[in-house]
């Protein structure tokens, strides 16, 4: 019966983000137009109809769950190697960065049209983790990942100082409706994906989703400190390794398509320890789920909330995860 509701939720969401938009399209025109392209039915539909469903609405229900997924996941991955309930993707500069490095391919130019912004987002990433690790051991955090709170100190600085850059460089090599499109789109933008979009998207979310549920055991281990991982036998520095290096790769591709999305990656943990409890067996695959789930009803929100305009995703993430993770304090503290 689990498999069954997973996979009701797999295909549910996906369809609830075709049909429910600007305009509603009735579910039987969306099956109709599955069927006619994957496996030349020979339905009689609308080519409007036809285009809207599968050029924009379903690569956008594609999109928005892999993202959802891939940063659920690297939540998880994250707070766990840290220790730190706090730790994301967006908090920890890997996001902030990725803005960054696609901005300077986008705006700037960088690489004269030879590198794509998702190569530029990765090594933004990579920067922005490495600088605030470094930060972190020079401000007396110790070797390694061990200093977990000036981690995440560092990592404040780390995205505050590379915000600042991308709003340096939009300033400085962008026209005004380069910079208007800019902005809309480090606030999360799903309107421009298409289907090479979503070729990139879902690798990447499998990818860090694989490498999760690999090493979940680690994960388990590393909850306890590096130390005691290190006692089970994990080779603790190549792990951490491999972990952070996935999540910094997910974290590039998905700002690279839609831009910035905060606390999917901090929120969505959180009410995946609620349901399912603190191994991460469960924690990895029911954290991508609902992260799927949530990043579609979000996408779906910021189409219909205000009747003839789309809102920034970003935004939408914002107003509903900031009630929703002081509800999870608050629950956390009346049960502690």
């Amino acid at each position: 019966m689990r498999w069954i509701g997973i996979a009701t939720i797999l295909v549910a969401a996906p369809l609830a983000g075709i049909c429910i938009g600007e305009t509603r399209i009735p579910l039987s025109t969306v099956l109709q137009v599955l069927a006619n392209r994957l496996w030349d039915a020979g339905y009689a539909v609308d080519p409007i109809d036809e285009g809207i469903i599968w050029s924009y609405r379903l690569t956008r229900a594609l999109v928005a769950g892999a993202c959802g997924a891939a940063l659920a996941v690297c939540g998880v991955i994250l707070q766990s190697l840290l220790r730190n309930a706090l730790a994301d993707p967006y908090l920890l500069g890997i996001s902030a960065g990725a803005s960054t490095g696609a901005v300077l391919i986008a705006v700037a130019g960088l690489g004269a049209g030879m590198v794509p912004m998702s190569a530029g987002a990765l090594l933004g990433a990579l920067l922005a983790f490495g600088l605030v690790t470094l930060l972190a051991q020079l401000s007396g955090g110790g070797t390694g990942l061990r200093g977990t709170g000036q981690i995440i100190l560092a990592g404040i600085a780390g995205s505050q100082l590379f915000n600042a850059l991308t709003s340096f460089i939009i300033a400085r090599s962008a026209n005004a409706e380069q910079a208007r499109g800019i902005m809309f789109w480090l606030l999360g933008n799903l309107s421009g994906v298409r289907w090479d979009d979503v070729w990139l998207a879902l690798p990447a979310a499998a990818m860090v989703l694989l490498i999760g549920l690999w090493h979940i055991r680690a994960l388990d281990a590393f909850t306890f400190g590096a130390e005691s991982a290190a006692s089970l036998g994990i080779p603790v520095r190549q792990v951490q390794a491999v972990l952070i290096l996935a999540a910094a790769i997910a974290t590039a591709v998905m700002v690279s398509i839609v831009g910035s999305i905060g606390f999917v990656g901090l929120v969505v943990p959180h009410a995946a320890r609620f349901l399912v409890g603190v191994r991460h067996a469960r924690l990895v695959p029911a954290s991508a789920l609902i992260g799927m789930v949530f990043l579609i009803a979000a996408d779906i929100l910021s189409r219909v909330m205000i009747p003839g305009q789309v809102l920034p995703i970003g935004v939408v993430t914002a107003l509903v995860g900031a009630p929703v993770f002081a509800l999870i304090l608050i629950r956390g503290r009346a049960s502690s």
